[in-house]
């Protein structure tokens, strides 16, 4: 086996119909700052560093469905965000466009869609 080369994961990028429109989902949701934009893809950054989220246009991008049931579009990654207040945050994920669904998997833990149906999750610290 060769040897393995230095690797870091360093962006997580979802598609989108409209990379902008995502993109400015999450800069509401997070705070984080615009580092890159393009006609079809948009890099966020955190203020203190850390791993990036990026955005880009996929015009044949089929929402999944949450939760699936068989034959459904399956989500194929899901972001965690840690919170410290579990409802003000999901409160505040709201008023920026997420949505909540009825189905919730765990009391500790909320699955919540953005815009373009990706799921994600706000867990307590």
């Amino acid at each position: 086996m060769a040897e393995r080369p230095l690797m870091k994961l360093t962006t997580t990028v979802l598609d989108a119909p409209s990379a902008e429109d995502l993109a400015a989902f999450y800069e509401r949701l997070l705070g984080w700052t615009r580092r890159e934009k393009e006609p079809d893809w948009v890099l966020l950054a955190p203020p203190e560093g850390g791993h990036w989220l990026a955005f880009q246009d996929e015009p044949a991008y089929v929402r999944p469905v949450w939760p699936a049931g068989p034959g459904d579009q399956q989500m194929s990654v899901h972001l965690d965000i840690k919170v410290d207040d579990l409802e003000a945050a999901v409160e505040y994920a709201v008023s920026v466009g997420a949505t909540l669904p009825d189905f919730q998997p765990q009391d500790d833990v909320r699955v919540l869609l953005d815009p373009a149906g990706h799921p994600f999750c706000f867990y307590l610290s």
